[in-house]
């Protein structure tokens, strides 16, 4: 079964390699989506993919890199668009 699920992340997780770290491991589970930074210093990324997948990179998230702290992570269900591939936007 897949599922869509966009998240924000927020603390210290801009300029501490959480996006490129999250697009690598988006895409070494097949998933679709992106992740992009925020002005407000957030990060914004939505996993599109088979349930299980998905949840582990949601769960990825709550922690980030070493050098990340992420203070809060909002979950938003989306419902699935088919998309294909997973970028990086700025």
């Amino acid at each position: 079964m897949a599922k869509r699920v966009r998240v924000v992340a927020s603390g210290r997780v801009q300029g501490v390699f959480y996006r490129a770290t999250c697009a690598d491991l988006a895409r070494s589970r097949g998933l679709a989506g992106f992740v992009r930074n925020i002005a407000d210093g957030r990060v914004e990324a939505c996993f599109e993919g088979p349930d299980g997948e998905v949840d582990a990179m949601v769960d990825w998230c709550r922690t980030g890199t070493d050098w990340a702290r992420v203070d809060r992570l909002d979950v938003f269900d989306e419902p699935v668009r088919g998309d294909h591939g997973f970028r990086v936007t700025r």
